[in-house]
């Protein structure tokens, strides 16, 4: 059906508006026309762009929120003062939020990143405690003890047994956490709204939602 429904629109786009409008889908075009793709080739500097940006953070924001998310996890899984707490901290941001103004107010007026590169990578995107409760359960259950042990004894540090055992041991979990990552900034279009102003910021997501708001409005 998804793929009944890409033929449709690929052959809508070969066709004039208005002879859409009147004959509605066919798999043949009723009037040939290339004026979508004519426009798309007059936007193609912010197209360009727009990808770029989406690149840009969808690699950087995975890289950085695969690191921060990955020490915090393993950072839970230690038993270190005020572990309860950081675990419950966690874990009550999965039930519960400040909601959007109070978080628009923190990343504009205090964090300043409102017209910044990183209101695409921060916002609700750069940590998330699910996958933070994820990672540091695999690091609880599936990283035998005794191997951190016997390392400790050889004189390993926690940062040299994290980044020589933990992480060589933790790829598929790292991959799975990584991959969700990187959908969700590829696929994250509401940063762009609720914290750029202009459009010189805009990934390629923000680029189509304006793409589809003129068309509608025309």
């Amino acid at each position: 059906e998804a793929l009944g429904e890409v033929t449709v629109y690929d052959r809508t786009s070969l066709t004039d508006e208005k002879a859409a409008v009147v004959s509605g889908f066919r798999f043949l075009p009723p009037v040939f026309s290339m004026e979508a793709y004519q426009y798309i080739m007059q936007q193609s500097d912010m197209i360009f762009r727009a990808y770029g940006i989406t690149i840009f953070t969808t690699l950087v924001g995975t890289a950085v929120g695969l690191a921060v998310t990955s020490l915090l996890g393993y950072g839970l899984t230690k038993d270190i003062p005020g572990k309860g707490f950081f675990n419950f901290f966690v874990v009550f941001t999965m039930l519960f939020n400040g909601g959007l103004v109070p978080t628009y107010l923190i990343y504009t007026k205090y964090l300043h990143i409102a017209d910044t590169i990183w209101a695409l990578i921060v916002p609700s995107l750069l940590v998330n405690a699910f996958q933070v409760m994820l990672v540091r359960n695999y690091f609880a259950t599936s990283i035998p003890e005794s191997l951190l042990e016997s390392a400790k004894l050889d004189g390993a540090g926690e940062m040299s047994i994290f980044r020589l055992i933990v992480l060589p041991l933790s790829k598929p979990i790292l991959a799975t956490v990584g991959l969700m990552m990187a959908l969700a900034y590829w696929n994250n279009w509401t940063n762009g709204v609720y914290f750029l102003s202009s459009d010189e910021l805009y990934g390629i997501q923000n680029f189509l939602n304006e793409v589809i708001s003129n068309a509608v409005f025309l």
